[in-house]
């Protein structure tokens, strides 16, 4: 295959079972019948190795970050424009991130997204990495499509768009037409991605083993779990079998209680589907976040959120992999006035203890309010000793919670809320477990929404978000409280 057949698609070439246009009629790729067992596994190399490549890489990196810092100070000296000197410097540092790739630019996004964790100009400079990155080049892309694919892309796809839709620090995302005409899209991994990300990944926890963590800044963030945090979510992100099958899986079970017919996910067109590229379904709308497009529209901003909210807690307890990125970006609003799900790179699966413990909590939330059984659930976990008695501590639990649940999110922020949480089960022992602080950090965008769309909606007190999941006890409350759910 020439890089002119490449550039072109190779149109010209019109092997047997090819259409008129050389489209192959029936092409079926290596996952046709779903991806097998073994491509569901997570391999993530080791995080604590340090050796002559990292070393080379860390000698690029170290001056890319100074001069770019050096040239943002210089820069902020001769003409400072109301600047401070740290705005300066950590605008630098921002460039510097993304000069040196997707690893860097997604630790920028993980500091955008901890503000109260880092020195403000820092948080604010690394917004910017929440937007698009920089993509690759569309002959680099058509012939990454040529080796998954087996064929160029004009062989496989009526249409293929080699500038993307979008472009993120592990995938970039490109509108095609599959042969029938159902209008797709492909999510295409970066070349050497998961090499060059690993090798970034094991300088960052060098650097936070042996110099962060001994500053106070180092310790209050955390930074070594950070990087920890950060290996497992990449290299979880980068299995893009996993991220289809547990998209499907999320898409498959929204309807199992014959409701929800509002929210969705895209399909995932397993034909087109290879170790490193994602087809699916496109879909076409607005983010949640776009709020005048969405009162433009005369959306019902609080019952899409209450929704979608919905599907993702029943997806939590019920289902198995659930959302773990909710962020605007992966929740949008469709032109047909439905919602949907994005992007599954990041999901969440609690095991069924866990699950058990966050019925209890959620129960107890919208429900009879009896936090003895908050404790217990806690106690079952590990999170509390059991020598904790439920029935003192439910009612100091109750205290502190109890007046901001009544409220309306536009009047209390959750993260007030689980922040007096976790104060308080400190005040027991307590240990607060990964999974608690994925499903907070969802919990904490939904919150970002609701602000907007619905200042006055108690969330706490929702028991829409619980029809399915203990339906008799929904409906006894409802009905004693006069609410009228909706469908």
């Amino acid at each position: 295959m020439t890089d002119d057949d490449l550039k072109h698609g190779a149109d010209h070439l019109r092997p047997p079972g090819s259409d008129a246009a050389g489209v192959v009629a029936h092409y079926r790729g290596p996952y046709a019948d779903g991806p097998p067992p073994d491509a569901l596994v997570i391999h993530a190399p080791p995080l604590d190795r340090f050796g002559v490549e990292e070393l080379r890489r860390m000698v690029v990196i170290y001056f890319v970050l100074v001069a770019a810092v050096v040239r943002a100070i210089g820069a902020w000296v001769v003409r400072r424009r109301g600047r401070s000197f740290a705005q300066a410097a950590s605008d630098g540092l921002v460039e510097g991130f993304e000069q040196l790739g997707p690893t860097f630019v997604k630790l920028g996004q993980l500091i955008a997204s901890s503000p109260s964790l880092f020195p403000a100009p820092l948080a604010d400079a690394c917004l910017r990495t929440l937007d698009e990155v920089r993509p690759v080049p569309p002959d680099q892309v058509r012939r990454l499509m040529a080796e998954e694919l087996g064929r160029p892309p004009g062989q496989v796809f009526r249409h293929f768009d080699d500038v993307p839709l979008s472009a993120a620090s592990i995938a970039q995302v490109h509108a095609c037409t599959l042969p029938d005409g159902r209008e797709a899209v492909v999510k295409l991994q970066r070349p050497d991605i998961a090499h060059r990300m690993n090798t970034d990944l094991r300088i960052q926890y060098f650097f936070a083993t042996r110099l962060l963590s001994r500053f106070k800044i180092g310790q209050r963030a955390n930074v070594i779990a950070m990087v920890e945090d950060l290996h497992e979510v990449t290299n979880q992100e980068l299995n893009a079998a996993l991220e289809a099958h547990r998209q499907t899986q999320f898409r498959d079970h929204i309807g199992d209680f014959g409701d929800n017919a509002e929210i969705t996910a895209p399909e995932v067109y397993w034909d087109y589907c290879t170790p490193h590229l994602i087809c699916m379904e496109r879909m076409s709308g607005v983010p949640m976040d776009a709020f005048d497009v969405l009162a433009d529209r005369k959306i019902d901003g609080e019952l899409i959120l209450r929704r979608g909210i919905k599907v993702w807690i029943e997806a939590a307890l019920c289902h198995g992999p659930f959302h773990g990125d909710v962020h605007a970006g992966n929740l949008w609003v469709l032109d047909d006035g439905r919602a949907t799900y994005l992007d599954f790179g990041i999901m969440g699966e609690l095991p069924d203890a866990w699950k058990s413990a966050m019925r209890d909590i959620l129960f107890t939330s919208m429900i009879d309010q009896d936090y003895a059984r908050v404790v217990r659930a806690y106690q079952r976990v590990g999170v509390m000793p059991t020598d904790i008695d439920p029935e003192v501590a439910g009612p100091a639990i109750a205290m502190v919670m109890e007046p901001m649940l009544s409220k309306g999110i536009g009047s209390v922020s959750l993260g007030e809320q689980l922040k007096a949480n976790l104060e308080l089960a400190n005040q027991y022992g307590a240990t607060a477990p990964r999974e608690l602080v994925l499903v907070s950090k969802q919990l904490l965008y939904f919150e970002r929404y609701s602000k907007t769309l619905a200042p006055d909606y108690v969330l706490a007190r929702d028991l829409y978000l619980l029809k399915n999941i203990f339906p008799e006890e929904v409906a006894t409350a409802a009905a004693q409280r006069g609410v009228t759910l909706p469908d």
